[in-house]
């Protein structure tokens, strides 16, 4: 009962914070901005049980509005604080004037454990060459997984905005390392069709698809053209979070084998969801048999198609999830 008093209380909140981001003028950063968000993050963060795919059919078309001002909002803070970083001679030098530069941070280490967790074991070297879908104007995430994790990688950072790829780029430049190994591509990522083959990892922002049936649609192009056993990380949202980010659930990866989710309880809001794709249509076959028996993952000795793939010397993996 308390849990559902609590529920309740929460989306009363959300919902006020809503009605009043609705109605500013801009959303930049200014006083009024920064509070209500600050706001809305802070009701949003605890560990919540809220399943936000259970609450009515007008709290979830609020909550759709609300990520995109979500978005809208955080796009204007990286535009914000990009220009400002460029002021200074080397920008990365001063990435910390960006307030929530810890949490990328520690994003970035998580996801670069869950990363090295399981693409090591796969490869015997770091990944050559990363792709960031969605990078924006502060491309945070590739620059600390550059300067700190993978140090001898190249990153080709895509996003549809030039504006945002000219304030990006105006960062790493002058950089004699990362201007090297930092690219930007100007361009609809539903418009790359064989140059995905070339990236080992694939990183899909949040932000890009904030409706998840337009999400899924680039999850299923990057199914179509991604490397086979490439890697794919994306980020998604857990409990309250997902009033925040868009949701992205196992079902909606077609094309990938799930091997990990990781739902942060700290600070740091997204959840981190790395996936594979598969390495042959047999494999694909196999998930698609057990999905329409509404199995699931189940051992391989269960399961008459498992026997026969297993006789054939064709291994499968069972989904982990953490």
């Amino acid at each position: 009962m308390g849990s559902l008093h609590q529920e309740s209380g929460l989306v009363t909140k959300v919902c006020e914070i809503y009605a009043k981001i609705s109605k500013l003028e801009t959303l930049k950063p200014s006083p009024d901005v920064n509070s209500l968000f600050t706001e809305l993050v802070v009701a949003c963060i605890p560990p919540s049980s809220i399943n936000v795919a259970t609450l009515p059919q007008n709290i979830q078309e609020t909550r759709s509005k609300l990520i995109k001002l979500c978005g809208e909002a955080e796009g204007y803070l990286e535009a914000h604080f990009s220009t400002l970083l460029a002021t200074f001679p080397n920008p990365l030098h001063h990435l910390d004037v960006f307030p929530y530069y810890s949490n990328y941070l520690k994003l970035s280490q998580l996801e670069f454990d869950i990363l090295n967790q399981h693409y090591s074991v796969e490869q015997d070297v770091p990944p050559k060459r990363v792709a960031f879908v969605g990078s924006g104007p502060l491309p945070l995430t590739s620059i600390v997984l550059a300067l700190y994790h993978l140090k001898n990688t190249e990153f080709h950072n895509y996003d549809i905005d030039d504006s945002a790829n000219s304030m990006a780029s105006r960062l790493t430049s002058p950089d004699p390392n990362l201007s090297q190994r930092m690219f930007f591509h100007t361009t609809d990522i539903m418009e790359v069709t064989d140059d995905l083959k070339e990236y080992d990892v694939v990183f899909l922002a949040a932000l890009v698809g904030m409706d998840i049936k337009d999400k899924v649609k680039v999850i299923e192009h990057l199914a179509k053209y991604m490397a086979p056993g490439a890697m794919l990380m994306l980020r998604s949202a857990h409990g309250a979070r997902a009033f925040l980010y868009p949701v992205v659930e196992p079902e909606d990866l077609h094309g990938f084998e799930v091997l990990s989710i990781f739902h942060p309880q700290d600070e740091v809001i997204n959840s981190v969801v790395i996936a594979r794709k598969y390495s042959s249509r047999l494999e694909v076959e196999h998930l698609n048999h057990h999905q329409k028996l509404g199995m699931g993952s189940i051992l391989p000795s269960s399961c008459k198609y498992c026997d026969f793939q297993a006789f054939n010397n064709i291994s499968t993996q069972q989904d982990e999830y953490y």
